[in-house]
């Protein structure tokens, strides 16, 4: 028989941190599938990225990687809710999520991020799979 009150319960603030941590390295991961994927098609037109800095600064400063700064904000906001002192809301959080729904939503007839996305998704598999498990982590059932 298992004493449940040796058990810290959690509490709703935690969940959603949790949830919102869990989040945040999903979109990590899919950022990082999404450069990799532009690297290569960078380096098809332009030659090869001879290190990981020239590649950061291409990130960071290049046209051609641009279309990618919308999952690196959400990821800076997803890390200012969970660095501020104040205690976080399930609205601050439902806030955030419902930005990732929005932005995750490739479009083959779109235009910015959500076209560049579509493309990325028909020529990597890479990027499917880590968007397939960000997707559940944006699932409506999930709790929040």
């Amino acid at each position: 028989m298992t004493d449940q009150s040796i058990f810290p319960t959690s509490s709703s603030e935690d969940l959603t941190r949790a949830h919102l941590n869990d989040l945040r390295h999903g979109l990590l991961r899919l950022h990082k599938a999404l450069v990799d994927s532009e690297r290569i098609s960078y380096e098809r037109f332009h030659g090869r990225v001879t290190s990981s800095g020239e590649l950061l600064q291409l990130v960071i400063q290049h046209e051609w990687f641009a279309w990618l700064h919308p999952v690196s904000e959400l990821v800076v906001q997803i890390d200012e809710l969970l660095d501020a002192d104040d205690p976080m809301t399930a609205n601050d959080a439902s806030s955030l999520i419902e930005r990732a729904r929005a932005l995750l939503n490739p479009s083959e007839s779109g235009a910015g991020f959500e076209k560049q996305y579509y493309d990325a998704l028909q020529r990597d598999p890479d990027v499917v799979m880590t968007h397939a498990q960000v997707l559940q982590l944006l699932a409506p059932d999930v709790q929040v």
